[in-house]
């Protein structure tokens, strides 16, 4: 299959100087595509995005949409290629598929007006479970794995226009790492990689190349991820969802200094 393994591509560029020259050029571009995503033969949401680790990220977004549970999985994975991007089908447990239908039903309510309605409000936010793994990463943990991520970042180094996330050991050290065109789906596909190779956050961190958005807190959150660690700033709400959970948030971690929300 032509998509597997396939991040990038090279188009012709023109270079422009302040001089006025002009030269031929090439540059290498991240593929981005849409991926529609089937539950047990349900339509649930079209994604754009890489695609690589696509089973991981059908893994990682159905936990993150409470459609699997801790300890679960998805079976029979399977993409299809058409003409206009791909298809990624999985099929959920009986009781995630009752939670497709339902989603899916308040989905085609949404349809007119986007999301509205004192309902949809408290779909939104509905309550986040509380984290109940602890991490034993130092400062100083944090700015080894900082220091180190980019030698884990092949496509972004290639292309320049990608996201990461990266699960990172107590000491700093990088465990695992998944990119991405969009942030979301990067973290996504680290959560996704983790479930899928029986792996726990042991006392470590999740490392994200964004800013700390709820949509990322509430995914680090769903993960029973302890400590979230980001490179940009956060919202008000992500800071406020933190809290709710009891998630440890780091921010505008760089690597002369980070900041802990209290």
């Amino acid at each position: 299959m032509w998509w597997r393994g396939l991040s990038t591509e090279t188009v012709p560029v023109h270079r422009l100087k302040p001089d006025g020259s002009r030269t031929a050029d090439t540059r290498t571009l991240a593929i981005e595509m849409p991926v529609a995503i089937e539950f047990n033969g349900i339509g649930y949401a079209v994604m754009m995005m890489s695609p690589r680790d696509l089973e991981d990220f059908a893994t990682g977004f159905a936990r993150a949409e409470r459609l699997l549970d801790a300890g679960q999985v998805l079976g029979n994975i399977d993409v299809y290629q058409t003409e206009k991007g791909l298809i990624l089908r999985a099929n959920l447990p009986p009781e995630g598929a009752a939670r497709v239908a339902e989603r899916v039903r308040h989905r085609v309510a949404e349809s007119s007006c986007g999301l509205c309605g004192l309902e949809n409000l408290e779909q939104a936010l509905r309550p986040l479970p509380r984290v109940m793994a602890t991490s034993a990463a130092t400062t100083a943990a944090i700015f080894a794995a900082l220091s180190s991520l980019s030698n884990h970042q092949p496509l972004s180094r290639e292309t320049g226009a990608v996201h990461a996330a990266a699960l990172c050991a107590p000491d700093g050290a990088i465990r695992i790492v998944r990119e991405d065109v969009g942030r979301h789906n990067a973290f996504d596909k680290l959560i996704g990689a983790m479930a899928r190779g029986g792996l726990d956050w042991d006392g470590g961190f999740a490392l994200i190349t964004a800013r700390a958005s709820y949509e990322l807190v509430e995914k680090a959150a769903l993960a029973n991820c302890p400590l979230l660690v980001a490179i940009s700033a956060p919202t008000s709400l992500a800071a406020a969802r933190a809290r709710e959970a009891g998630l440890r948030l780091i921010v505008l971690a760089r690597a002369d200094s980070i900041l802990e929300l209290a």
